[in-house]
C-alpha cells in the first residue's frame, strides 16, 4: 500500500489527517479573530486590512480553496472515524458510568461539528459572499475613503485617500441585527466547545500528551478556548448593546441614525 493509501485507508492515517487539518483551521480561526478585533480601532484599520486581503487576488482564492479543502478533509475524516468506531463497537451498549466519565465537549463533538459547519456556511454567505444580507442592507454600502495610510509589518499597504470596501460598516450593521448576533454568539460558543476536545485530542494524536502533563495541557487548551470565545463574544456584544458605536460619518453611523429617527417617528404617531 502506498503512502497516500495508507494515510487515507487506515484509522491512524485518518486521525493524523483530522489532526493536521484541525491544526490549520485552528490557526485560521485565531488569525481571523485577531483581524476582526480591529473593529474596535479606527475604520482605517479593518478596512485597510480587508483591502490588503482582497488585493491578494488569485493568491487569496488559493488560500480559500486550501482552507475549504482542510474543512472537507476534516469532515470526511471525522465521519469515517465515527462510522469505523460504530462498526467496531457493534451492538454493545455502554454503561451510564462510562458516558458520564467523558467531558461534555467530547460527548457532543458530532453535534457541535454539524452546527459549526452550518455556521461557517452562513458566515461566508453573510460577510464574504453577501447573499445573506438582504435583511440587513437595503442597498450596497458605499466605498470608504482612507483617512490615513494603512501599514502592515511596517510596510505601507493602502494609501491615504484611497477608496476601499467599507468592511467596518458591514460588520457594524451586520451585528446590529439581534438575530444575527445571537446566532453568532451561540455558534461561536459551540465552536469553542468543539475546539476544547478537538485541540486536546490533536495533541494526543501526535503523541504530545501523556499522563504527566495531560491535566496541565487540558487547562491550557481550555484557557485558549475561553479566550477565543470571549474575543468573539466581545464584537457582537459591544455592538448590540451599544457599548461601542460606529465612528461618526461612516455608513454604519448614518444607517443607524436613520433607523433611530425612523423608529422615533413611528413611536410618536
Amino acid at each position: 500500500m502506498n503512502l497516500v493509501g495508507l494515510i487515507f485507508g487506515s484509522s491512524i492515517g485518518r486521525k493524523i489527517l483530522m489532526a493536521a487539518s484541525g491544526l490549520v483551521l485552528v490557526g485560521f480561526a485565531a488569525g481571523h479573530l485577531v483581524g476582526n478585533l480591529q473593529i474596535f480601532a479606527q475604520p482605517d484599520k479593518i478596512n485597510g486590512y480587508a483591502h490588503f486581503l482582497q488585493s491578494l487576488g488569485p493568491a487569496l482564492w488559493l488560500i480559500r480553496l486550501f482552507l475549504l479543502a482542510c474543512v472537507a478533509v476534516h469532515v470526511w475524516a471525522a465521519v469515517a472515524l465515527v462510522l469505523e468506531n460504530r462498526a467496531a463497537r457493534g451492538p454493545e451498549v455502554y454503561g451510564v458510568s462510562k458516558w458520564l466519565n467523558a467531558i461534555l465537549a467530547s460527548r457532543y463533538m458530532k453535534h457541535t461539528g454539524v452546527v459549526v459547519l452550518a455556521f461557517l456556511v452562513y458566515h461566508l454567505a453573510h460577510f464574504t459572499v453577501g447573499v445573506a444580507q438582504a435583511g440587513t442592507f437595503k442597498a450596497a454600502l458605499p466605498e470608504y475613503v482612507m483617512k490615513g495610510e494603512f501599514h502592515l509589518f511596517g510596510l505601507p499597504i493602502v494609501a491615504k485617500g484611497q477608496a476601499v470596501h467599507d468592511v467596518y460598516s458591514m460588520v457594524f450593521l451586520g451585528f446590529a441585527n439581534p438575530v444575527v448576533s445571537l446566532f453568532y454568539i451561540v455558534a461561536v460558543a459551540l465552536l469553542s466547545l468543539h475546539l476544547l476536545h478537538g485541540v486536546d485530542s490533536m495533541f494526543q494524536t501526535v503523541g504530545l500528551r501523556n499522563h504527566r502533563w495531560s491535566c496541565a495541557l487540558l487547562r491550557v487548551v481550555a484557557l485558549f478556548c475561553l479566550a477565543y470565545f470571549l474575543g468573539n463574544l466581545a464584537i457582537p456584544g459591544a455592538i448590540l448593546t451599544g457599548i461601542v458605536k460606529p465612528e461618526a460619518g461612516t455608513a454604519a453611523a448614518k444607517k443607524i441614525a436613520a433607523v433611530s429617527v425612523s423608529s422615533s417617528s413611528v413611536a410618536q404617531r
